[in-house]
C-alpha cells in the first residue's frame, strides 16, 4: 500500500496541513506512522476518511457529530436506522435554525423600514432603537 507523507496528503485531500494535523488531534484520522526522519506517513485509504470529513462538514456537520457518524461507519454492526437516527436529527437542528434567521431577517427589514435613509445618524430611527 502507498504510503503519502502529510503534503501528499493534504494535497490530494485539498485541506491544508494544518487541518490535517488538527483532525488527528481531535481522532478524526488515526495517528500516523512515522518515518526514521520523523515525517508523518498514512495510509492511502486516509484520502477517503477526509474526503467523508469534507463531505460531512458541507452539510454542516460539527466534529464532534462527524467524530460520531465515523465511529458508526467503521462499526460493521451499525444499522443504518442510526445513521439515519443522526441526519435526521441535523436536518432538525437545521430547520430551527432556518426559523430563528427567518425570525432575524424580520426584524431586520422592520428595522430597515423603519428608517427613510435620509437625514443625520442622530434622526436614525434604526440607531435609536438600538441604543436603547
Amino acid at each position: 500500500m502507498k504510503q503519502l507523507k502529510i503534503g501528499q496528503v493534504a494535497k490530494q485531500s485539498g485541506i491544508s496541513v494544518e487541518t490535517v494535523r488538527y483532525y488527528e488531534q481531535r481522532g478524526l484520522i488515526p495517528e500516523p506512522g512515522r518515518l526514521p526522519s520523523g515525517y508523518r506517513v498514512y495510509p492511502e485509504t486516509i484520502l477517503q476518511r477526509l474526503h467523508f470529513i469534507h463531505r460531512c462538514k458541507d452539510l454542516g456537520f460539527s466534529l464532534q457529530e462527524i467524530s460520531e457518524l465515523l465511529s458508526l461507519q467503521t462499526d460493521p454492526t451499525t444499522s443504518s436506522a442510526l445513521v439515519k437516527q443522526e441526519v435526521e436529527h441535523k436536518i432538525a437542528l437545521v430547520k430551527t435554525k432556518i426559523s430563528e434567521l427567518q425570525k432575524i431577517e424580520h426584524s431586520l427589514e422592520q428595522l430597515s423600514n423603519s428608517c427613510c435613509g435620509e437625514g443625520t445618524v442622530s434622526d436614525c430611527p434604526i440607531i435609536d432603537f438600538l441604543k436603547h
